[in-house]
């Protein structure tokens, strides 16, 4: 990982992460994880506030940057629950199976390599009846503003850690053993639509 990769992404990713229009998603959906959590992609720690600690038993962070576990860890550090922060050495998330309540993953399936064996491993930690909570932008339904995130990714892809603006993420989801049971979905105000088009809701392994 190279100087750019390693300490200047972490922030460009916490200021376009942490806009009004984010943090107001981020609001809707983090307080709805429960008992013991797993958040994917923790990164600098941007929905740490939206928790509602009455809910919660444990925080486990997981992102494979130190650089953000740093920033993230500022912010843990007078939460009210435990946060653990942990990396992912190897291809499978390092938890043992049905060990977590809730899955949160908020603005990262757009970013992870391989999102489909991300999800798997997903729903191979979760308890039974547990839930996957999700926040994420994505493909846009209108054909022109599609025509140009496809256009724009191969830059946005290089400057932005990896992240893409046009990945389908609700079939994403789905073919990786997941059930939808709630989706919702918007344009973003104030938010440039090739990056704006979010979808959010909850899912349970079938």
């Amino acid at each position: 990982m190279g100087f750019y990769e390693k300490y200047i992404v972490p922030r460009i990713i916490n200021v376009a992460c942490g806009t009004k229009p984010i943090s107001h998603q981020r609001r809707k959906v983090v307080p709805q994880a429960e008992g013991r959590i797993l958040e994917i992609g923790i990164g600098t720690g941007l929905n740490l506030e939206y928790y509602d600690p009455s809910k919660v038993e444990k925080l486990i962070g997981l992102d494979p940057s130190e650089e953000s576990w740093r920033i993230a860890g500022d912010r843990a550090k007078d939460l009210p629950f435990d946060v653990e922060f942990i990396g992912l050495p190897g291809e499978e998330i390092p938890l043992d199976a049905n060990s977590v309540d809730t899955v949160l993953v908020t603005f990262s399936l757009c970013t992870i390599p391989e999102p489909e064996k991300a999800l798997e491993g997903m729903r191979r930690v979760l308890r039974p009846g547990g839930k996957m909570i999700f926040c994420e932008h994505g493909a846009a339904p209108d054909a022109g503003v599609r025509k140009w995130q496809d256009r724009v990714n191969p830059v946005w892809k290089a400057v932005c850690g990896g992240c893409n603006l046009n990945r389908e993420i609700p079939s994403i989801i789905e073919s990786s053993g997941f059930k939808i049971g709630k989706l919702e979905t918007m344009y973003l105000p104030s938010t440039p639509k090739i990056a704006g088009f979010n979808y959010w809701g909850a899912a349970e392994a079938r």
